[in-house]
């Protein structure tokens, strides 16, 4: 149960602007459902259903200005700095990434 509550968490933290929370909501079920159109044999459906639903979320990443969890892990890979999370109150900072010096 820690484990749910700790990704519930980061997940809150990364989508703290209404509108990106918002289109999430929208977002996040349309690629869900998807997968049951795709079960179904209905391709065209689901394919437009689960790019929908990743467009409207990397929308909502824009508007929150962080990068989305999947570019994450790419940028990750190769070494390039990513934006995490971005801090809503005034003097805090951004929770970043660099890669390390070599």
């Amino acid at each position: 149960m820690k484990i749910v509550k700790r990704i519930l968490s980061n997940w809150m933290e990364r989508h703290q602007d209404p509108v990106s929370f918002a289109l999430h909501m929208v977002g996040i079920p349309m690629t869900i459902i998807a997968v049951g159109f795709l079960i179904a044999g209905w391709w065209l459906t689901a394919l437009i259903l689960f790019v929908g639903g990743y467009a409207i979320q990397f929308v909502g990443h824009a508007i929150e200005g962080n990068d989305a969890g999947e570019l994450i892990v790419f940028k990750k890979m190769l070494g390039k700095p990513y934006v995490a999370v971005v801090p809503r109150d005034k003097g805090t900072s951004a929770s970043t990434s660099e890669p390390a010096s070599q």
